[in-house]
């Protein structure tokens, strides 16, 4: 069987950059389902002469997972646990198994794979390997390399080997290997392996004869320029039962690094630093409340220790605490106040590119020095940033002397490529001034691999390069890299939108779509964390389909690479399975908001030109509900849709997918069948949206009684007051401009007069909150209308005396709306259910139906599998005595039409009718 290849102009495209700042066009992309499908792939490429890159996650920031000729996917198929071993705690794995899920199956067993890099939940095992990563956690169990059992690896030259650590392996190619290493001891001895993250170049000190000639160990860290890996066998660990953090408090961060010694004293497992820069950051990004309490001070180093022997940890902490220079400090002993400061560092990861003036980028992101130097360094690379007039906010490893920063780089300024090339030589000589290492694990790549002279003698250069013959003579694998490198500045990605039209005519787009850093975090399969994006990769495992993927889609077509123009086919098929669920607009780190994205291409697309047929049905729905309810006609509709021929080709007409059956339309407007308007209490106002108001509904009658029992006297708003949501989904942007105008005129006189209004849909008061503010940006009232349009839940958790019914007994599946999760937020809802005893499970993902999303022809398929990502098996989980919760207009129809329950909107819940 051949391994699928794919050299569409799309695929190219997604594959031609990863987490870093270059791009490299491949020829095409092959995803093989086996490891003898790689083995054929590889073999084929090299009989053609073909440059293989292999690629993981496609998370490296250094561009070690671009290159020209085939770019080979390992993750979508070889992402299996092939055997777990409990009693030599090791596993056996495909190259493409993402660490995370190895640590699934790890578990139960006590067991777990040591490094944990920030990215664990999308980062593949062999990605791992290949780049020697490490996390916060290898300071305790060692870098990747140093916990590879085994490799079966296909060499460059077309040698099959499978090497093990502690064995010996005959082979024409290692013994040659073992002859050049017996030739330049005293070379290697006095340049290589000199501090434990000195990552950068070919880690040649595992193959010195005390060192046990470990070629397996050696490969970890060759960033596959030497071979392929098929399967690796790894190291799992115990952790230790008793764990606790310190944290600590210095003047600066430098003060902090200085520190290090004193703490690498007592053995901890973690020690991260970071300073008032990243603090603030996620304070100013998430909220005050993101930040715990934390010591005195400008910067922290957060500690962790393990034991086996609780009261030995809590000594150990203490002497920790006695024996270091902080200005403060304590043992943190609250759970969720650890889980918080850890949180910190990661979010800051994350946000750090995307909280300067300028946007910040990798390229100069993790370079290491022995700890007891690290002070004095960081104090010379912030004055090096400053000779440089860019800006960067420094964190890190600072047990192990490692430092990530993203900096503002003008990459994409008139001498963008020459600035960057010359501080990254300055910090090279820096770095290689306190004896440290271009890169302390994340590789070389194509961002530092040209710097290793600087680092290096001519020798070991030498050295290298004769290594890599001996494996690769015909340079098949990832050129460009370590090897005869390319230069830092070439194939930089940024500095094409320079040249861009789009960046004269929309700017903010282009600005927006290049947030995107490809760190992947919407390639995490996050069920019942709460994350929702991105729900049609997770239902696809397309890289097409993924927020990251979009993105690159949407830079080409800007920067005029592969892809060309708003109406280019390329743009269009990524962009078709987006459910515009604005997921990604509250979990990717560098806020990418894919749904406002979707509709600005497809307002430019069809400009001036005839629209698909669901534009103007699906799109004009509230136009047609509301003309359908006032000339009564909705029973005559209710039927006409159910007869089989007639109904299914008035659906193709209308371009709905013919297994869908569509919501039954009212009788009339349902606000006109409500209970009789209250004359005491406080004024609320209700705002009925269209989907509410023209569609059968029984969610009206328990929201008034809710409301009145809370001491409100509710009325209806009768006046028109679209938000648009149908318009700005469907790209149909002037439309939904005038529609949020009129709905203005309506709202704001009633927020103005101190009258809170209560939204039904969350999607539809979500847009207030949001895409208004896009669309109608120098109009005040639309902050004041946001502020003033409330949820149920949020108007309640504001009223004062208002409790919640006892629901004791009652177990309840929560779907919030994806707009009420993303933009609105959950947390007074969730709040109130705590309140209400019920037993309460929250599901984490879009319900697959997202408005005209899984109505339309050819999306049934996807909107199905979305709703098997979380929220239909956490329904049949549950038990049919559950009750499901679904604000949502779209995902009770939804759950009626794939489950056949009866969702409950939450005044129905707290009503006497639940």
């Amino acid at each position: 069987m051949t391994a699928q290849l794919d050299s569409s102009t799309l695929t190219r495209a997604l594959y031609s950059t990863d987490a870093s700042l270059y791009r490299v066009v491949p020829e095409a992309v092959a995803f093989p389902e086996s490891v003898t499908e790689l083995e054929q792939v590889v073999r084929s490429a090299f009989e053609k002469r073909t440059p293989v890159t292999s690629r993981g996650a496609g998370t490296s920031c250094a561009g070690n997972a671009v290159g020209p000729g085939l770019v080979v996917d390992l993750r979508r198929h070889l992402h299996h646990v092939l055997e777990v071993d409990p009693a030599a705690r090791t596993a056996r794995v495909e190259s493409g198994v993402v660490q995370s899920e190895l640590q699934k199956v790890a578990r139960p067993h006590g067991l777990r794979f040591g490094p944990d890099p920030s990215t664990s939940n999308r980062c593949t095992i062999g990605g791992m390997i290949g780049n020697n990563a490490c996390g916060p956690r290898a300071l305790g169990y060692g870098r990747s390399a140093d916990n590879v059992v085994s490799l079966d690896v296909l060499l460059g030259n077309g040698e099959r080997l499978r090497v093990t650590s502690g064995e010996r392996t005959e082979s024409p190619t290692l013994a040659a290997l073992e002859k050049l290493v017996g030739e330049n001891l005293a070379l290697i001895r006095t340049e290589f392996g000199q501090f434990g993250r000195q990552v950068s170049g070919y880690s040649l000190e595992h193959l010195l004869p005390e060192n046990g000639f470990d070629v397996a160990k050696f490969l970890a860290g060759t960033e596959g320029t030497l071979a392929v890996i098929l399967e690796a066998t790894v190291r799992l660990v115990a952790d230790a039962p008793f764990k606790t953090m310190i944290a600590l408090g210095y003047a600066t961060m430098a003060d902090a690094a200085d520190d290090s010694p004193a703490i690498l004293r007592h053995s901890p497992t973690a020690a991260e630093g970071l300073d008032r820069r990243i603090v603030d950051v996620v304070a100013r990004k998430l909220g005050e409340k993101a930040v715990p309490r934390l010591p005195e001070g400008d910067g922290w180093v957060f500690v962790e220790l393990v034991d086996d022997d609780e009261v030995r940890l809590s000594e150990r902490a203490r002497a920790l605490l006695g024996e270091t220079s902080h200005i403060g400090g304590w043992i943190v002993t609250d759970p969720a106040e650890v889980s918080a400061l850890w949180k910190i560092r990661a979010d800051g990861a994350g946000l750090a590119g995307v909280s300067l003036e300028r946007p910040a980028y990798a390229g100069w992101e993790d370079a290491a020095v022995p700890p007891e130097k690290l002070g004095a360094y960081l104090r010379d690379f912030d004055a090096l940033m400053t000779k440089h007039g860019v800006t960067g906010l420094p964190y890190g490893h600072f047990g192990d002397g490692c430092v990530h920063c993203r900096i503002d780089f003008p990459l994409d300024g008139p001498d963008g490529p020459g600035a960057y090339r010359r501080f990254v030589e300055e910090a090279a000589d820096l770095v290689a001034g306190y004896g440290g290492s271009m890169s302390g694990e994340h590789g070389d790549g194509r961002a530092r691999s040209a710097l290793l002279p600087r680092m290096y003698s001519q020798e070991a250069i030498a050295l290298m390069g004769r290594v890599k013959d001996l494996f690769d003579p015909e340079n098949h694998l990832n050129p460009g890299v370590l090897v005869d490198p390319r230069p830092v500045e070439a194939d930089l990605r940024v500095p094409a939108v320079r040249r861009a039209p789009l960046r004269r005519t929309h700017p903010e787009f282009v600005e927006a779509v290049h947030q995107c850093s490809g760190v992947g975090k919407c390639l995490a399969d996050e069920g019942g964390s709460g994350q929702v994006m991105c729900p049609s990769y997770r239902a696809t495992g397309d890289e097409k389909d993924s927020t990251r993927g979009r993105s690159r889609a949407l830079q080409e077509m800007v920067n005029g690479g592969l892809v060309s123009g708003w109406d280019s086919p390329e743009v269009a098929e990524a962009l078709d399975l987006c459910l515009s669920c604005k997921g990604c607009a509250r979990d990717c780190p560098t806020g990418i908001d894919m749904a406002a994205y979707k509709s600005i291409v497809t307002d430019e697309r069809y400009k001036g030109k005839l629209r698909p047929i669901s534009h103007y049905s699906l799109g004009w729905l509230p136009r047609w509900g509301r003309l359908i309810s006032g000339l009564g006609v909705g029973p005559l509709l209710n039927l006409v849709f159910r007869v089989p021929v007639l109904g299914s080709l008035l659906k193709r007409t209308a371009g709905v997918d013919v297994r869908r059956s569509l919501p039954r339309f009212a009788t009339g407007s349902n606000k006109k069948k409500a209970a009789p308007v209250v004359t005491t209490g406080k004024p609320v106002a209700i705002w009925l949206d269209s989907f509410s108001d023209c569609f059968e509904f029984s969610g009206i009658k328990p929201l008034m009684e809710v409301l009145v029992a809370a001491g409100y006297a509710p009325r209806f708003i009768d006046e028109k007051a679209c938000c648009g949501l149908t318009w700005i989904s469907t790209g149909q942007r002037d439309g939904a401009r005038r529609q949020l105008k009129a709905a203005l005129d309506v709202l704001h006189p009633i927020v103005q007069a101190g009258v809170p209004i209560v939204g039904v849909e969350p999607s539809c008061t979500a847009v207030w909150r949001s895409d208004a503010a896009e669309l109608l940006p120098r109009d005040p009232r639309v902050r004041e209308v946001a502020a003033g349009v409330k949820t149920l839940a949020e108007l309640l958790g504001e009223t004062e005396g208002w409790q919640a019914p006892d629901l004791s007994g009652e177990t309840v599946v929560a779907q919030p709306h994806c707009h009420h999760a993303s933009v609105l937020g959950w947390a007074a809802d969730a709040a109130l259910l705590k309140q209400s005893g019920a037993k309460v499970t929250t599901v984490g993902g879009c319900c697959g139906l997202a408005g005209n999303f899984g109505v339309e022809q050819g999306h049934y398929e996807v909107s199905v599998a979305v709703a098997e990502n979380d929220l239909l098996p956490a329904i049949r989980a549950a038990g049919p005595d559950a009750v499901v919760l679904a604000d949502g207009f779209s995902c009770r129809l939804q759950v009626e039409q794939l489950e056949g329950r009866a969702a409950v909107t939450l005044a129905q819940l707290l009503s006497s009718e639940r």
